[in-house]
This record gives structure tokens, C-alpha cells and sequence, in this order.
């Protein structure tokens, strides 16, 4: 049961692209409305779980600082999916395990593993590779903005990732420190409209039922079943299920939107998801020692 459910959850959260670019609404409405929306379900959640875990004034901020955070990753990603599709949007903000590895390092004083260093490497040259390197026939209207964008939204999304934990350790269903979070992401979209000169929340119908699946399908079902069912798995397990969200974004893309990377694209796509597995095992078997747990929400959102 507990791998159907984080199955279930990865695989919600690898439309969240596919939302994005079915709604075509600028990068901080789509943030925006994806926070709103999800806001009275989650405070539902809340209430009915209210009381069973005691929280800290500290934890409760730390949630909704997380937010700010995530709103600025999302703003960030949004713009890298108009840039490069909804796949390749997908898998570059995974090179977030690459700054909650040195995180991690630092945190727990060891010197990282040589192994650990040469994947970094290895995942970093496979980022290149998303660009296309400049070469014809590499898909995107414009490669190299979009992969910086989703290398930048991988480094806002470990901060996120980082904050979030400390607000809800321990908790078996985070429920309340994820609507904490998303009030945040809320008042963090409105924060920065002012950098996207396309953003307006006068947006058509139809983008509006795109992003209410978004919010109901990501925001809310998708991460809730991670953080309920990934804790609960091995390691191993949970790297492989890390990988099922950015393949079958790829897979979305090039169903619902034809697109077609390029041979060196599709190289670099698959270095950089090799290269996020290997870390994240090591991640988790590392904090696994010191007693952290690592597999919450390691999803790109």
C-alpha cells in the first residue's frame, strides 16, 4: 500500500508541467493560483488534523518562510517549462540534491565521498548537455535561458526543501506546515509579480480549471501522499521513485506536446537522472547514520 501511495504521488506531481503549459498564464499567475486554490483544501486537511502534533511558534514561521522560497523556485521554473517544454523543465530542477548534498556536508562536518564529488560532476555535465550546446535542432525557443532558469529553480527549491524539514519533523501527516507554506508561496507570488511584466490574474476560464488541477493534483494530493509514503520506504526505493516524476514528465511532453528533444539533449537528460539517483541514495544513507531524514518532498514540485 505505502508504495502505491508514493507511486501515486510522484506520478500526480509529474503533470504539474503539463498544468503549467495547458493553462499558458505567466510564471507568478501560475504560482499564484496554484497556491489559492489549494489553500481551502489544505485548511480543511488542517482542521481535521489539528492537535495531534504539537508545533513550536519557530516551526510555524519556518513554514511559511519556506514558501517565500518556493514561490520564487516556482516563479523561476515556470518560466524555464515556456523555455524549454514541459520535460526538460522537469528534470533540470532535480540538480537541487546537488545543493542539499553540500547542505549536508557542512551540516554533518565530513568530507563529501569521492564518489560523491565525481557524480556532481557527472550531473552538472549532463546539465550542459540539456542546453544542447548551442547546436541546431536542440528543442526550446531559447535552451540555454531555460536551463539556467531550472538549474537557478533547483538551487531555490533546496533552500525550500531545507526550511520546510525544520518546520515539520516528526509530524505523520505535515498537513499544517504545508498550508503554512503555501500561504507563503501565496504572498510571495504577489511579491514578485512586479519582476514578470506578463503577470496578470485576469486569466481565461479554461487556464482557471488548469490551474485548479494543478493546485487539487500537485499542490495538495501529490504531496501529501509523498510526505505521508516516501519516509516510510528505503532508500533505495526512493531513489528509483525520484526518477518516475521527471521521466514521465518527458513522457507527457512528448505525448500532449510533441516535443522532441535532441540526441545530445536527450544524453544530457539522461546523465542528469542517473547522476540524481546516486545522490540521493547516498544523501539518504548518510542522514539515514546521523538520524535525518532526507525523502521528504525531494519532488520537484
Amino acid at each position: 500500500m505505502i508504495h502505491f501511495l508514493a507511486l501515486l504521488g510522484v506520478l500526480s506531481i509529474s503533470f504539474s508541467a503539463v498544468f503549467i503549459r495547458l493553462a499558458r498564464v505567466s510564471p507568478v499567475a501560475a504560482t499564484f493560483y496554484r497556491a489559492a486554490y489549494a489553500i481551502p483544501v489544505l485548511v480543511v486537511i488542517s482542521l481535521a488534523n489539528r492537535g495531534r502534533d504539537a508545533r513550536t511558534r519557530r516551526e510555524h514561521l519556518l513554514a511559511f518562510a519556506a514558501g517565500l522560497f518556493l514561490a520564487v523556485d516556482l516563479d523561476l521554473w515556470h518560466a524555464s517549462i515556456a523555455l524549454v517544454g514541459a520535460g526538460l523543465g522537469t528534470v533540470l530542477p532535480n540538480v537541487q540534491i546537488v545543493f542539499v548534498a553540500i547542505v549536508a556536508w557542512l551540516k554533518l562536518g565530513e568530507r563529501p565521498r569521492v564518489r560523491t564529488i565525481v557524480m556532481i560532476g557527472v550531473v552538472l555535465a549532463g546539465v550542459a548537455l540539456t542546453s544542447g550546446l548551442g547546436r541546431a535542432g536542440a528543442y526550446g525557443t531559447n535552451p540555454g535561458r531555460g536551463v539556467a532558469l531550472g538549474v537557478a529553480a533547483g538551487l531555490l527549491y533546496a533552500i525550500f526543501l531545507i526550511v520546510f524539514r525544520e518546520s515539520n519533523r516528526g509530524l505523520v501527516l505535515p498537513a499544517e506546515p504545508l498550508l503554512e507554506a503555501t500561504v507563503g508561496m501565496a504572498i510571495g507570488a504577489l511579491l514578485s509579480a512586479g519582476l514578470d511584466p506578463q503577470f496578470t490574474l485576469a486569466v481565461s476560464r479554461q487556464a482557471h480549471l488548469w490551474l485548479l488541477a494543478l493546485a487539487l493534483v500537485s499542490q495538495v494530493m501529490g504531496w501529501l501522499l509523498i510526505a505521508i509514503a516516501l519516509p516510510r520506504l528505503p532508500s533505495v526505493e526512493t531513489s528509483v521513485l525520484l526518477l518516475v516524476q521527471p521521466v514521465f514528465a518527458i513522457a507527457w511532453g512528448v505525448l500532449f506536446f510533441a516535443e522532441r528533444l535532441s540526441s545530445v539533449q536527450w544524453l544530457g537528460s539522461a546523465i542528469v537522472l542517473a547522476g540524481v539517483a546516486v545522490l540521493s541514495a547516498t544523501l539518504a544513507s548518510q542522514n539515514s547514520l546521523s538520524g535525518e531524514n532526507p525523502k521528504v518532498l525531494l519532488c520537484e514540485p
